[in-house]
């Protein structure tokens, strides 16, 4: 994954300090797993988004794209204040490791082990067991094809192609049910708007997977040629979308065709996921 790159946060006090800045709940992150999360804006947004996980002497490490990585840290380095930590982009290979179900542990080096300390678990992906590798990578079996099409069948949004920063809050991209954030730990920056919109069960913007001929990234999702979401990551006749569900529930409701790029689409939640569409959509209530 030439695109990413990985930001260290060392010293004493890193992990208090990050806990009380970002959204993902350091407390609950276990060795060798990488949780997602974000860097919020004061109302909510997502600014920078990121897999963290633990290193050795009580390094934190925050694999996020590379070229956010330097303001990223910038940022990182405003909120630090007094805190003992350094803050560190690292430049370092980054592959995804998973298995190819077809195959077998022999037939592919897409198999990782709890074992491999070079190695964290993906925690974004609730349905196949996918890991991150940043040291002493393999020769790839998979090309980013592959892995953009496995991104597409888990429903895993990323920022740049399916939403930017600041325009997305953390439900949109499926954080609240990702352990993207901690909804139980104490205050972090835009605590308040994400933690209302949890309580209210407001979260009316998801990702779903979508499914038509040519979608094109950037292209609207319609509902009888409404708006109700836009195209994001895109692997030939499949995509992913951050949509309008209730919008959604209501097309489906009353029989409205779902388009995109001008033909049929259909819409699909992704596997694993808790939410629902709504059982009252606007034209009911």
């Amino acid at each position: 994954l030439e695109d990413r790159a990985f930001i260290e946060v060392a010293g004493p006090e890193a992990p208090h300090f990050l806990q009380n800045v970002l959204t993902t709940d350091l407390d609950a992150l276990a060795p060798g797993e990488a949780r997602p999360g974000a860097l919020l804006t004061p109302q909510g947004k997502i600014l920078f988004d990121y897999l963290v996980f633990r290193g050795g002497d009580g390094r934190l490490l925050l694999d996020c794209r590379a070229d956010l990585a330097a303001d990223f840290a910038r940022r990182l380095t405003f909120y630090r204040l007094r805190a003992k930590a350094e803050i560190e982009v690292k430049n370092q290979s980054v592959a995804a490791i998973w298995k190819d179900p077809d195959s077998t542990a022999s037939q592919t080096e897409s198999t990782t082990s709890h074992s491999d300390s070079s190695s964290v678990r993906d925690a974004r992906f609730r349905q196949i067991e996918v890991a991150r590798r940043y040291i002493a990578v393999p020769r790839p079996t998979a090309g980013l094809d592959d892995w953009t099409l496995l991104r597409i069948e888990n429903g895993i949004a990323e920022s740049g192609v399916d939403y930017e920063p600041g325009d997305a809050f953390p439900h949109d991209i499926l954080f609240d049910e990702l352990d993207g954030v901690g909804f139980r730990k104490g205050c972090y920056i835009g605590q308040e708007v994400v933690s209302r919109m949890q309580h209210r069960g407001t979260a009316r913007r998801r990702v779903l997977i979508v499914h038509a001929v040519a979608p094109g990234a950037g292209a609207e999702l319609l509902a009888d040629g409404r708006p109700v979401g836009t195209i994001g990551t895109v692997a030939g006749d499949d995509a992913l979308a951050i949509a309008r569900i209730d919008r959604v529930k209501e097309a489906l409701d009353t029989g409205q065709v779902i388009t995109v790029a001008g033909g049929p689409a259909t819409v699909a939640i992704p596997p694993g996921a808790k939410f629902r569409f709504p059982e009252t959509t606007q034209a009911d209530a």
